[in-house]
């Protein structure tokens, strides 16, 4: 999403009039759905008058695109100032400007961490040039579109408040000012040789459009990227905060090796990358020849880790590089240099099959390391015996003789980077209460579905792309098929529904199990990993009652040992027993609800529970179909009545109405109209419609909504068309028509050059798809309906 966006005319204009911050907090709070504080405004009133001054150099071209706030997709971090064009040998090239109001900054000894004056301190945080790279990497990581057009990315950082750059240039910081050069205030001159050095020529293909509308496809998980990290590439970058706890933990990794012992608390909720973290800590430290260890209390996250490292390392090797919570009961002190506990929350007392070993986990840990590094979530505690606080870890450490730092993580990776979506999650669980009511403006497919079969067909279909998207449940059945394979688990007769809990053949490697998207997972199976897509399966221990969130833990299933002890603890302190397994429930949920990049769809037999979730979410989507609804269109839609024909408008067709003729089709005063950004220069026959599908993955998404011309004349070898014809069958939709790369051979026929053969060519990562070749006696039929323009979202 980008907050602002203009030519770089109409940006001099809006400062030059002093509009230009009325212009982004109004945008920030139509797109965003917050308001702007007094200094944020006047951050970007300061910061954008700098770069003003910059771009009235008028070599800088007047049509060059400018964008300011433009969030990383899958974070939610955003790019402060970004530049489009073309070069001198006319690529398109994005010039990305970190801005920054910072006065001085002083020298540290860690890699890409400077210390400067933040929240009425001195603070460490990361060098500009480091932090402007990191962003222009990732965006091309996340980015098709960026990769497979070659569209330039170019990082720079402005810090034009600074006087003197002695600290910023230091040689230490080279590699990173090498990437991306950093300018202080007198270095104005330099800074616009810089961009007229990479922007010759003014954006004349919607380049900043086409990044933010491009095919994003999400960063490899942590399971995938293991078995080369530990190979000694570190596959994943790290952004501001995770950089900062990195170097901080290796910092405090070598103190460690001396005296004193240091214990690192590292706070962030789901998704802020801790497991990101962690394992690029497990990799640097092994490579520095430490004895260092990942722990977990949950066993899926090591065995998904370990499965994922078979044939590149030993068995043994791995096992020593991945245990359990409870290993550490005789461990002599100081053994290792280096102990990483994720999911730190989930630490119990005592250790042992029978909970009979050791004193305290968080103590043993401490004592049997150097430097311990406690990666943790407190709201995800979601057992009576979870005993993960930061308030006893503290204690433990200050016993042991152990110095103490916390840090935080707050980037959001989980959830399409939507802070919005967990802090909705939070408020309607009720949690905590929050702003976000609703889902409104929030980038996040929730659904509700009445009938817990579509919710499995669902989540299948979106699991046969990637196997990333699984069915998990509120523990509320007993286990029976753990004896009983052929027993079935969760039943809901009235939908006719049954399910078997993950089997025990797979133990925790459920998740990434070829065979395992039947089953059903649990609390236990999916902490601490990622899916694409996850459906959740509310039981009855969670019900809505006049919009008050009831728990009842005696709806637990009785092999459920979350809830273990509950009973006693009800006769010894009933208020407190209520408290601690409300808390534990509607955490269990709050984990659950919150494992999917991508989605989250979900089911309760309770109606008004139902009712409740679709009232509080208000997403259209949830009453369409699947297939035809992945991508929500995020313009007006309104009848022909009121729409201004082809004056910002085009007429939105339904695709899976032309399954006939399309010609016959369109008929625009009988369809809805779909208002368009000023940007695009709408005209009589443009058209907008859905494309559903996997053929052309590499340019448009499955469900994208796209912008096609009728007819625009000149060659379309080489372009995307909508084409139809008699003999087209095609394997998406069954209609035919279908969307493809055009390529045609001619030849001259008395004197005339006319089509041969066209191909038509599927552009995409998925197998099944191939070419649909014509040949000149088929020419007749095939009409070319439209030509493709943009994706639209």
């Amino acid at each position: 999403m980008i907050v602002y966006s203009a030519s770089k005319a109409e940006f001099v204009e809006h400062v030059k009039f002093n509009a230009i911050e009325k212009l982004i907090e109004e945008a920030v709070y139509k797109k965003l759905k917050r308001r702007t504080g007094k200094s944020e405004v006047q951050s970007w009133k300061n910061s954008l008058q700098y770069m003003f001054n910059i771009l009235t150099d008028e070599s800088i071209p007047a049509s060059a695109g400018v964008a300011v706030e433009y969030n990383i997709p899958l974070t939610s971090r955003r790019v402060d100032f970004i530049l489009t064009g073309k070069d001198r040998s006319r690529n398109d090239t994005a010039i990305i400007v970190e801005l920054k109001q910072w006065s001085t900054a002083q020298v540290t000894e860690k890699d890409a961490i400077v210390k400067t004056y933040l929240n009425g301190g001195i603070q460490e945080t990361n060098h500009p040039s480091y932090q402007a790279w990191s962003y222009s990497a990732l965006i091309e990581d996340y980015n098709e579109t960026v990769r497979d057009e070659h569209i330039g990315l170019r990082p720079c950082a402005y810090l034009h408040n600074m006087e003197c750059g002695a600290a910023v240039n230091d040689s230490r910081y080279a590699e990173h000012t090498d990437r991306a050069p950093v300018f202080i205030n007198s270095d104005a001159k330099k800074l616009s040789d810089f961009l007229k050095r990479y922007i010759k020529y003014g954006d004349t293909d919607d380049i900043m459009y086409r990044i933010e509308h491009g095919v994003i496809k999400p960063s490899k998980t942590l399971a995938d990227s293991l078995a080369s990290m530990l190979r000694g590439n570190r596959e994943f970058i790290l952004l501001d905060e995770q950089k900062l706890v990195y170097e901080t933990a290796l910092e405090l990794s070598e103190k460690g090796r001396e005296n004193p012992k240091q214990t690192l608390i590292v706070k962030g909720g789901p998704g802020t990358g801790k497991s990101v973290v962690a394992v690029n800590l497990l990799v640097e430290a092994t490579n520095r020849e430490m004895l260092a260890q990942f722990v977990s209390k949950n066993a899926a996250p090591r065995e998904v880790f370990k499965t994922r490292l078979t044939g590149t390392m030993r068995k043994t090797h791995i096992d020593n590089l991945f245990r359990g919570s409870g290993g550490y009961t005789e461990t002599e002190s100081n053994r290792f240099d280096l102990l990483i506990v994720d999911e730190a929350h989930r630490l119990n007392e005592k250790s042992g099959l029978y909970g009979n070993l050791g004193e305290n986990q968080i103590k043993e840990l401490i004592k049997s390391s150097k430097t311990s590094i406690f990666f943790i979530d407190e709201d995800q505690r979601v057992t009576l015996s979870d005993i993960g606080t930061i308030g006893e870890i503290r204690d433990f450490a200050r016993k042991l003789g152990s110095k103490v730092t916390v840090m935080e993580l707050s980037s959001q990776f989980r959830c399409n980077g939507s802070d919005g979506y967990l802090a909705w999650v939070d408020h309607v669980l009720q949690i905590r209460q929050t702003a976000n009511a609703n889902l409104e403006g929030i980038d996040y497919d929730f659904r509700v579905f009445d009938d817990p079969n579509q919710l499995r067909e669902v989540i299948e279909k979106k699991n046969r792309r990637a196997n990333k998207a699984r069915l998990v449940a509120g523990y509320c059945w007993d286990w029976n098929s753990k004896k009983n394979p052929e027993a079935y688990d969760i039943a809901i007769p009235e939908h006719g529904f049954k399910a078997r809990w993950n089997l025990d053949k797979h133990g925790s490697k459920w998740l990434i199990a070829e065979d395992s998207i039947s089953e059903i997972g649990c609390i236990h199976t999916c902490q601490g990993l990622e899916l694409e897509y996850v459906g959740v399966i509310l039981g009855d221990d969670f019900l809505i009652r006049d919009g008050v969130a009831v728990t009842n833990a005696s709806k637990r299933s009785r092999s459920d040992r979350s809830v273990r002890g509950y009973k006693k603890m009800l006769k010894e302190d009933r208020e407190s027993a209520l408290a601690i397994a409300d808390m534990i429930i509607k955490n269990t949920y709050r984990t659950l609800m919150t494992r999917g990049m991508k989605g989250c769809y979900i089911y309760s037999s309770d109606p008004e529970t139902r009712e409740y979730f679709r009232s509080v979410s208000r997403s259209w989507v949830e009453e369409k179909d699947d297939e035809m609804l992945l991508h929500a269109l995020p313009y007006d839609v309104v009848d022909y009545e009121a729409a201004r024909p082809y004056e910002g408008y085009v007429p939105l067709y339904d695709l899976q109405a032309a399954a006939g003729d399309f010609s016959e089709f369109q008929y625009p005063e009988e369809s809805q109209w779909v208002h368009l950004p000023e940007h695009f220069h709408t005209k009589k026959g443009q058209f907008v419609v859905q494309v559903v599908g996997e053929s052309m993955n590499k340019r448009i998404p499955n469900g994208a909504w796209c912008l096609f011309s009728d007819n625009p004349g000149g060659t379309r070898n080489g372009k995307i068309v909508l084409v139809q014809h008699r003999a087209i069958e095609d394997p998406d939709h069954g209609g035919s028509y279908t969307v493809k790369l055009y390529r045609s051979e001619k030849t001259f026929v008395d004197g005339d050059l006319v089509n041969q053969r066209v191909t038509l060519s599927p552009v995409t990562s998925s197998v099944g798809y191939a070419d649909l070749v014509f040949d000149a006696d088929d020419l007749d039929d095939l009409h070319v309906v439209g030509e493709f323009v943009a994706v639209l979202a």
